[in-house]
């Protein structure tokens, strides 16, 4: 019985959002599996695609009229049911493409690459010899590379040779050589009596033979047995080699100091009870663990994990960026074990695909990790914790634009089990739900060690200090500060929001300000590489020695980062061993766990950074933190300016004074009077909460309203503006009149990687039209991509600027 495969291929466009039927060759119809990858043909000529099954049919209208499936990528269905049925969801709410959601929830390696290979038709063809030496086929870019393009064209026209679109597959298995002895009782003797007297090597493998077997090829080489010699042996009959397969461990070589449970105070037992007794209802609970920095919230999401692995269940714990995971893995890992798999950005595409693996394959039942680890291919999820719920890395920012809160919300109802999203400053969307009740809300007031209290916080005005003629970065009080900390053998963490050594380069006679030539906005200056640099694009270029405009040479450096801060910290304390925490110094691979390992083993007495340090970090001997500049954040044009200041001051006061020392913190400002810096201080979310509610409730934000921007950019200024005024006019046709729309207007930043950006908020209550008006905008915006422009849809979105 012929059998059909319904196929989402790789086209991500409105005409192609929808399954195309396949008929599955005979040799496949046993073990193709729904959630597969296959090589299909696709549109005319000899083009192929990846595509996912999606569905297995017995039937089809109209089978006279499909094509075949190729080949499968897959031994094993790559995603399940429950992620086929969370792309639907994620394909409505992002306003994205199936396809695209789906190769989300994939190591990237698993994205497949096409190749155009160019092949001929018959073998016996005299044309062989000369274009075809080596077999019946030949890649684009070799073709390319010998020249012979024009000749091959001409050939594909006369029909001897065609086109042809291959996917390659680039998950490749990592595979280790083992060599297996062959010597037995019975032919020991017999090969050793044909071993040459002159051959020490053959004789040394013939020992190391003797006495162990299955051994790593690297066992021998080691000890000085060559592979020739190894290839010798295999003839002889002695050995025989075997490929295993192997993952690619990011820790491998890494011990982990076994750790058990500690004694929870009485919060953080009810903390726990709650969520494990919520397991079994019907109905999924969603719970805010809001708690105190240094509260415990990682003991308890540790015993709860532990306690759902017991009944044989799994479990995710998402972190919100690299920075914090090397810290949440050794606390794992040191408690759960082996059972622990990690998935992040900062991991190799082997690693990351072998990690994926182990889940897969059910060998791990903890999965730790980023945003996308909330795609982890578990079965039976006992528990979803989300750390840190407010952070904002957690949305994506490109399609499918989703938000990891929502998708582990979503997968905790699929499973019927808890999802617990912690904070000490939860986002006012998370704290507004629990105060309605559809969250559950568990507070923690104290910190979990009885002997630490929570840190002395005290605001300086920066005002005041430039009136004392105080030009520093750092205030005479946290200077005394600093001091007195070198001078006890504790350590310090200060915070400065921007990296680089100054914001930007300005001339003193004309005002010139070196622009980025790709972006609406200056370039900072680095100092390590003496270059240039847009934040935005990554261009690059030279420090200029004279004003590009009017050729003088009084180019003066203005603003700081923490490279400046740097240099100028250790010009005041010379004896201070720094270390710096950005995203410069954290390019390379592993270098975040590297930075803490050193600062965790009191290598270092100051740990200078960006808002990278002001999570997470819980080192005992930290008794100062140093805000340098709070004003960073609180002056963006984003309604969420004050929440994220009041956030990030609160988190990274919560790392000094974690154990029996005091900690202090200093907050430098020019703002001392703002609400968000003043309820810092005093570490009062919930005031904070009703003053920041009122005054999204007056301007109409979120939670009050739900928000949607569209974007459109075009190299062209003129092409963006018109196509953002087109659809405003289509909104604005199609919404009722309690809804608010604020644009079109040009962006924040308003170009961008030479592409001008306009941009549209809408605000609403309730519009059922809404979804319908921007799945039509999404699909004209396919049409008008060709022209190159540019339409994104963010649902809930993040950033407004």
């Amino acid at each position: 019985m012929t059998l059909f495969a319904e196929v989402i291929v790789d086209v991500p466009t409105m005409q192609t959002d929808q399954p195309f039927t396949y008929i599955v060759p005979e040799s496949l119809t046993d073990v193709i599996e729904v959630g597969m990858r296959v090589e299909v043909p696709f549109g005319g000529g000899n083009r192929h695609i990846q595509g996912f099954v999606t569905d297995l049919k017995q039937t089809s209208k109209y089978p006279e009229k499909l094509k075949y499936i190729i080949r499968l990528l897959d031994l094993s269905p790559v995603l399940n049911q429950e992620l086929l049925a969370l792309a639907d969801y994620m394909k409505e709410t992002t306003y994205a493409f199936k396809i695209t959601c789906l190769q989300t929830m994939l190591p990237s390696v698993m994205k497949a690459e096409y190749q155009k290979k160019i092949v001929l038709k018959d073998p016996r063809h005299p044309v062989k010899d000369e274009y075809f030496p080596q077999g019946d086929e030949m890649d684009w870019q070799e073709a390319e590379k010998k020249g012979i393009l024009n000749q091959l064209k001409k050939l594909r026209k006369e029909n001897i040779v065609e086109l042809r679109y291959v996917v390659k597959n680039k998950n490749k298995v990592k595979k280790i050589r083992y060599v297996n002895s062959q010597l037995t009782t019975n032919n020991t003797e017999e090969f050793y009596q044909k071993i040459n007297k002159q051959a020490s090597r053959q004789k040394q493998l013939f020992e190391l033979l003797r006495k162990n077997d299955h051994q790593p090829t690297a066992f021998y080489t080691k000890q000085g047995v060559p592979s020739t010699v190894l290839k010798e042996g295999e003839k002889r009959g002695w050995l025989s080699f075997e490929d295993v397969e192997a993952y690619r461990d990011p820790y491998q070589g890494r011990t982990f100091k076994k750790t058990t449970a500690l004694t929870l105070n009485e919060e953080q037992q009810q903390a726990v009870n709650l969520v494990l007794t919520s397991e079994n209802k019907a109905k999924n609970d969603v719970f805010l663990l809001e708690g105190i920095t240094g509260s415990g919230k990682t003991e308890i999401y540790l015993q709860t994990i532990a306690a759902v692995m017991a009944k044989q269940k799994t479990a995710i714990m998402l972190v919100p960026e690299i920075a914090l995971t090397p810290q949440m893995v050794e606390r794992f890992k040191s408690r759960l074990g082996d059972a622990v798999a990690v998935l992040h950005s900062g991991l190799s595409q082997g690693e990351r695909y072998d990690e994926w693996r182990k889940i897969e394959r059910g060998e791990a039942q903890v999965v730790v990790g980023a945003r996308s680890a909330i795609f982890a291919p578990l079965e039976n999820i006992g528990v979803i914790i989300v750390d840190e719920e407010h952070e904002t890395s957690y949305k994506q920012d490109e399609a499918p634009r989703y938000h990891a809160r929502d998708l582990a919300i979503w997968r905790g109802e699929y499973h019927h089990c808890p999802v617990v999203l912690g904070s000490a400053t939860p986002s006012l969307e998370s704290r507004a739900r629990a105060q309605k009740n559809i969250y559950q809300l568990l507070l923690l007031r104290k910190r979990a060690d009885p002997a630490a209290n929570l840190p002395s916080i005290e605001v300086v005005d920066l005002k005041e200090e430039y009136e004392r003629k105080n030009t520093s970065n750092f205030s005479e009080d946290l200077q005394e500060k600093i001091a007195d900390r070198l001078a006890k053998k504790e350590q310090s963490v200060l915070m400065l929001n921007r990296r680089g050594y100054s914001s930007f380069v300005m001339c003193r006679d004309c005002g010139y300000v070196l622009p980025c030539p790709n972006c609406d906005i200056s370039l900072t200056l680095h100092m390590d590489t003496k270059t240039m640099r847009c934040h935005y694009c990554g261009h690059e270029e030279r420090i200029p020695q004279h004003c590009p405009e009017c050729g003088s040479n009084k180019i003066r450096y203005y603003g700081t980062g923490t490279q400046k801060v740097q240099e100028e910290l250790q010009a005041l304390f010379p004896e201070a061993r720094i270390l710096r925490m950005d995203v410069d110094t954290t390019r390379r691979k592993g270098a975040h766990e590297r930075i803490l390992q050193k600062f965790g083993a009191q290598e270092a007495d100051i740990l200078l950074g960006t808002q990278m340090i002001a999570k997470g970090l819980d080192y005992p001997n930290i008794t100062l933190v140093g805000v340098l500049n709070a004003d960073t954040a609180l002056n963006l044009p984003d309604f969420r300016a004050n929440e994220r200041t009041f956030q990030l001051l609160t988190q990274v006061s919560g790392r000094a004074g974690r154990a029996e020392k005091q900690g202090e913190v200093v907050i430098q400002t020019f703002n001392p009077e703002h609400h968000a810096i003043v309820l810092a201080q005093q570490q009062d979310y919930e005031s904070f909460y009703e003053q920041e509610m009122f005054l999204r409730h007056q301007s109409g934000y979120s939670p009050y309203y739900f928000t949607v921007k569209i974007t459109c950019s075009h190299q062209e200024e003129q092409m963006a503006a018109k196509q953002i005024f087109k659809i405003a006019q289509l909104i604005n046709t199609g919404l009722s009149a309690k809804s608010i729309v604020l644009g079109p207007t040009p962006s924040a930043i308003a170009r961008v990687k030479n592409r001008y950006q306009y941009q549209m908020i809408i605000k609403y209550k309730k519009e059922p039209a809404l979804s319908q008006l921007l799945k039509q905008i999404l699909n004209e915006s396919q049409k008008v991509q060709q022209k190159g422009l540019y339409v994104a849809i963010d649902n809930e979105p993040i950033n407004f600027i």
